[in-house]
Formats: structure tokens, sequence, C-alpha cells
């Protein structure tokens, strides 16, 4: 059995380099000119301030140092990839970082943020981080093993999919850090404390993205001294990779990322529908009708936190992969008529 001891020591390894480099990407933001500005969909406070958009280096730096780290530590491994694994999802990571902070630079096109995005994700699958299999909600057994183009088709879409969900997430203080903290808790438990044997080894990377993002979220948390810009992709890059080393936790992931994902889903349907890119953000997501109607941030990214831990939670409940089914069901229908309230009222709110 591994010390808690271990754990502590991560956790508090990842979220000690986020304070540190906060200030750091604060300062360094500041003085290049790497800042956030008023346009577009961006019109929130932090952006009338003009802080920091290098927030993403808190994540970046404190992950990874982390992660190294942590392959020093006296624990068991028993993922004869894991190694392999390790190695794509920090060098995957390491292209959608650099992707993203050049974003920040250079206001990077939609083409060429999903060609990044194309690039971490088709890393990542080369190092054996794919989805090989589910389980079958009906007999809780897991699916044979599929085609090797099905794999990695799904496992491509999974990650681009994931990261577009956690940048068009990020439209208000503390939210996308906040959400992915929860992710990676509900990630961590599935490891450490609910499969047997343990996968104590990958649970440091989850301790790590939860270490990093508290970490990230206490400067981001409205008022923000620093956003995380094109780090979002990065984040979402963890989420996305993290889910499938983790032994395919989609269940787990899906519920809490449940309502993103649909309004990811929803709005690029909607774009489409008007002949927009559906990669080119707007004020069309949750977050910001909210915050039109008058919600407060904070008010909104609680009611987010609240939500998806709910029903993030669910998924420790029971094993039973026909409860988790029902569940998803459940959510995605409650999220759908959210929705559908939502664009009532705002088509209300236009007419008069």
């Amino acid at each position: 059995m591994v010390d808690s001891g271990i754990f502590v020591l991560v956790f508090v390894m990842a979220l000690s380099i986020a304070l540190i480099v906060g200030p750091i990407a604060d300062a360094l933001g500041k003085r290049y000119k790497i800042v956030s500005i008023m346009g577009g969909r961006r019109v929130n406070d932090a952006d009338a301030r003009g802080v920091s958009k290098l927030g993403g280096l808190c994540l970046f730096l404190s992950f990874t140092i982390t992660v190294l780290l942590a392959q020093f530590l006296p624990v068991p491994h028993l993922d004869s990839y894991e190694v392999v694994r390790l190695i794509g999802l920090l060098v995957g990571g390491t292209v959608i970082f650099i992707v993203g902070l050049l974003d920040d630079i250079y206001q990077f096109k939609a083409l060429s943020i999903f060609t990044g995005q194309s690039i971490a994700g088709a890393i990542a699958i080369a190092f054996q981080i794919f989805i090989e299999f589910f389980n079958n909600p009906i007999t809780g057994q897991q699916t044979l093993p599929w085609a090797h183009i099905v794999t990695v088709t799904l496992s491509y879409f999974w990650l681009v999919g994931m990261m577009n969900t956690v940048n068009f997430l990020d439209g208000l203080d503390g939210l996308a850090g906040g959400v992915a903290f929860i992710a990676g808790t509900m990630l961590f438990v599935n490891s450490a404390l609910r499969v047997t044997p343990p996968q104590t080894s990958v649970s440091l990377l989850m301790l790590a993205l939860m270490g990093s993002s508290l970490g990230f979220v206490l400067y981001n948390f409205y008022p923000a001294r620093i956003i995380m810009g094109g780090g979002a992709f990065y984040l979402g890059y963890l989420i996305g990779t993290l889910s499938i080393i983790g032994g395919a936790k989609m269940a787990a992931i899906l519920l809490v990322m449940g309502l993103p994902l649909m309004d990811l889903l929803w709005q690029a349907i909607n774009r489409l529908r008007r002949g927009k890119n559906p990669f080119e953000g707007d004020r069309g997501h949750v977050h910001f009708r909210l915050l039109d109607m008058g919600f407060s941030q904070r008010q909104i990214v609680t009611g987010y936190y609240l939500f998806c831990a709910f029903f993030g939670v669910l998924t420790l409940v029971t094993d039973s992969q026909l409860f988790k089914f029902v569940t998803l069901g459940v959510m995605l229908l409650l999220v759908a008529i959210g929705f559908v309230l939502l664009a009532r009222t705002r088509t209300t709110q236009t007419g008069s």
C-alpha cells in the first residue's frame, strides 16, 4: 500500500509551483504586452483591466515539473506502456502549449490552431494514448477491441474536442480551471481508490493536474490577476489524455464535462447554421448568456462548479455502468432543457 504522504507531496508540489509561477506569469505578460484586450466576445472585467494572458505558464510548468519529479517516487508501475504514454503526454502537451502561447502573441486564425491541436492529438495517439474500448452500459462488460482506424478516429475527435471544449469554457474568471480541478479529482479517486489494483503511478498525474489547476485558480478567480489564454488548449489536452491514461474513464469525464461539451456542440451547430466557422468563439455560450442576463461571474462559476461536481460524484456512487449511462442521459436532458429556456429568454429579450 502506498503511503498517503506521497499523494500529499505530489499535490502540494504542483500547487506550490503554480503559486510561484503565477506572479512571474503576471509580470511577463504585462512586460511584453501579452494581455487580454476588450473586443469580440471578451467584454469582461479582466479584459478591461488588461490582465496577463500567460496563466497557461502556471499550468504547464507546474504540471510538467511535478510529473517529472514524481517519477522518482517509490510507487508501483503496472502498465508496460506507461513510460511511452508519459512521453507522449509531455511532448504533445508541450506542442499544444507552444501553439497556445504563440496564439496569445500573434492571434492565429482558427485553421492554424486546429492544425496545432491535430498535431498534439496525433502525438498522443502515436504514443499509445488512445481509446481501446468502452464498458457496455447494459452488460457491464468491456467491448471487444475495435479496428485501428476506429480507435484512432475516436481518440482524435475526443482529444481535439476536449481542447476546444475547455477553450470555449474559459470565458469567465476561474471557470475552466475550477472545472478542470473537479475533473482531476474524479479521475484521481477512480484511479487511486476505486480500481483494483490501484493505478498509483497514474493517479499521481491526476494529482499534478489538481494541484496545477487549483494554484492557477487562486490567481484566476474573480477578479482575476491572470487568465490562461491559449493555456486553455493545454488544459483541455491534459483532461482528454488523462481520462484515457486513467483507464478510459469516459463516463466520469462525460458527466463532469457534460455541460461544457453540450455547450460546445450546441454552439458549433448554431454557427454552422449561420454559415460561420464552428471553431470561432462568440457570446452564445451558456456562461456568457447568463452574464448578459445579469448574473455575476462568481454566481455563474459557482453554479458550474456545483453542477459539474454533483454529476461527477455520481460516478463514484456505484460501479454500475447502467446507472452511469442513465445518469448521463438525465444530465444531458437537463442541459438540453436549460439551453432551450435560455434560447427562449434571449429571443424574448431581443424582441422586447
